[in-house]
């Protein structure tokens, strides 16, 4: 709930008054997803708090209002007896109303577990590794996000740590880095395959041969997973990142609606470092 009401505060959406059941059979409200929440006031206190928040990202707003407000159901039981009891003096509501891509964005932000990326070595070239995207990434369309995690440099061993050998043998990524404590993953990009699939795009930004939709220089994401996965961390320099994706399938009649990189952003926080502004 603390997340929706951050996206309901970043975007400034204004309180309306509960009256009757009417407000919610309205036109502009029967067809619409939205982010709504419901709030209260007292007598002693006129400032307005939240009871609750949701992202209706399935069922039309008018419709899950009628449902929250129900006296014969349990949110509305709780209303009513709140105040009928005058704990609260009035109800309210508010709601931002968004497009199908943008509830399924919102899902891939909240829902979505992130997946880690291997990496392995390069037969023969010393420094260098490949991605290895995992299977099951879906040929169809929809939205994709690429995270990093930044990654703790371990501690250099002494001298006495490890058995001499005469023979030279590549360091082993594992040894060199460890997992940050943390373990939080931070956004860089969200991507909309619109005209690739979910597997085309993502194979496209992690294989060092891949061009920008085919043509011309490389994305910034693209060089930046290509810089990371064949730049070693250096002794004194910054650490290495681990990398990860999260994919959600969205039919493709409702991919181009909507704003979905400010909503993204507004969701998380932040600004994504690799999405150019007048894009998606």
């Amino acid at each position: 709930m603390q997340n929706v009401v951050r996206i309901l505060e970043s975007v400034q959406v204004k309180w309306e008054h509960f009256q009757t059941w009417t407000d919610f059979s309205r036109l502009h409200l029967s067809n619409k997803l939205a982010i709504f929440g419901v709030g209260y006031n007292t007598r002693w206190r006129e400032e307005i708090r939240y009871h609750y928040a949701e992202i209706s990202s399935q069922v039309p707003l008018g419709k899950r209002l009628r449902e929250y407000f129900n006296p014969e159901k349990a949110e509305g039981r709780v209303i009513m007896t709140k105040v009928q009891k005058m704990n609260w003096k009035n109800v309210y509501y508010k709601f931002l109303d968004i497009t199908i891509s943008e509830a399924r964005c919102l899902e891939l932000h909240m829902e979505v577990d992130w997946i880690p990326i291997a990496q392995s070595r390069v037969a023969g070239c010393s420094g260098s590794s490949q991605y290895l995207l995992p299977g099951g990434i879906p040929k169809t369309y929809g939205l994709y996000a690429i995270g990093y995690e930044e990654l703790k440099a371990a501690p250099p061993s002494g001298p006495g740590d490890h058995p001499s050998s005469t023979e030279p043998s590549e360091p082993d990524l594992s040894s060199t880095l460890e997992e940050g404590a943390g373990g939080k993953v931070t956004y860089c990009y969200l991507g909309i395959a619109e005209d690739r699939t979910l597997q085309q795009c993502l194979f496209q930004h992690f294989q060092s041969s891949s061009k920008h939709y085919g043509r011309g220089e490389p994305s910034a994401i693209t060089k930046f997973l290509l810089g990371n996965c064949n730049v070693q961390s250096k002794e004194g320099g910054s650490p290495r990142v681990a990398i990860y994706i999260k994919f959600i399938e969205v039919e493709l009649d409702f991919l181009s609606a909507g704003s979905l990189v400010e909503c993204l952003e507004i969701a998380i926080g932040y600004s994504l470092k690799f999405n150019k502004k007048d894009t998606l």
